[in-house]
């Protein structure tokens, strides 16, 4: 192995970091993007560790690298890389991508103000609103999403026994809302939803290991979803969603807040055409949308929509030399 270069543009959504590689990603055959990420998987996992681990990344990191899409009604192939692995889908990280691909001219969208990405989950519509030569919104539609399961009990070590709902956006999220024995956010320290989390996740993972009723590649529980009422007066719910070995994403997370309406709604919460504003652990907000109903399998399920903004924070040329014994990077444990 040589030197390989990767030219990557930072941005954030929210508050949450979006690495967006536009060059030096591994060439991948012309075939969907589901089967690209099964291919990077297998075949090119340390261009993931080595840009989202230490000492390149962080335990928060998060990224995508471009591709052309394999599909003739789609502008953008995404590939979506973070600390936790390669995800079907990720909507701060679409939101933080197609702001920085629409600001450094990397697309030329066939309509202005709208683009449509190929992700490994599917489809998904874009519209963005440009002030001069800067993004201020992106809106993407997302996929499908379901409530998987309702009211399941998980005991947890140091919690004891707490109900879950599942839900998918994009991916699988244990929605924990407050009741008996978690009294909700405010008295959750960010160094406890760290501790616990991963606690739920196993123990969701143990009981529903679900899998997407379409898409068979798509399984696991990858996220834990804290909920509690908002702080800000324009809000509706906040939550802090915990992800990788350590990480708490800062946005208000995009597939989280797509499977948090397919939750409300099938708790009929939230009505098919409502709008939810969804808060952040530090205040930022998504604006969010239930568009319309649809069926995920033999599931009742919504079209979601989530609205956010993001900003382009760098150019970044990235080595990766074999010479580097941390070359494919490192957690702590």
């Amino acid at each position: 192995m040589t030197r390989r270069t990767f030219f990557c543009i930072d941005a954030h959504t929210c508050g949450n970091p979006v690495r967006v590689v536009a060059g030096g990603g591994p060439l991948l055959p012309n075939v969907s993007m589901a089967e690209k990420r099964e291919i990077f998987l297998r075949d090119h996992d340390w261009v993931r560790k080595a840009l989202m681990f230490e000492p390149r990344g962080h335990d928060v990191m998060s990224g995508t690298i471009l591709y052309p899409s394999s599909r003739a009604d789609c502008d953008l192939g995404v590939l979506f890389i973070e600390v936790s692995g390669c995800l079907p889908m990720c909507g701060h990280g679409t939101i933080g991508t197609v702001t920085a691909a629409i600001e450094e001219g990397l697309v030329v969208p066939k309509v202005e103000g709208k683009l449509s990405i190929e992700a490994p989950a599917g489809r998904v519509d874009i519209e963005y609103v440009c002030k001069g030569q800067f993004v201020e919104q992106v809106r993407l539609f997302n996929v499908a999403s379901y409530l998987h399961a309702q009211d399941v009990d998980l005991d947890v070590p140091g919690l004891g026994t707490i109900k879950i709902d599942l839900s998918y956006g994009g991916n699988y999220y244990a929605i924990v809302e407050p009741q008996a024995n978690w009294s909700g956010l405010d008295a959750m320290p960010a160094s406890e939803i760290l501790r616990m989390s991963p606690l739920v996740r196993k123990a969701a993972e143990e009981k529903l290991a679900p899998v997407h009723p379409e898409d068979s590649r798509i399984r696991g529980v990858s996220h834990v979803m804290w909920t509690d009422r908002p702080r800000d007066e324009r809000a509706h719910a906040r939550n802090a969603v915990f992800y990788g070995d350590k990480a708490i994403d800062r946005s208000p997370c995009g597939t989280g807040s797509s499977a948090r309406m397919a939750q409300l709604v099938a708790r009929d919460r939230l009505k098919v055409g409502g709008t939810f504003v969804h808060e952040s652990i530090i205040g930022t907000m998504f604006d969010c949308k239930v568009e319309g109903e649809t069926r995920v399998g033999d599931r009742l399920g919504i079209k979601p929509s989530v609205a956010g903004w993001a900003q382009v924070i760098g150019h970044n040329t990235i080595f990766v030399d074999p010479r580097d014994p941390l070359a494919q990077g490192f957690q702590l444990s």
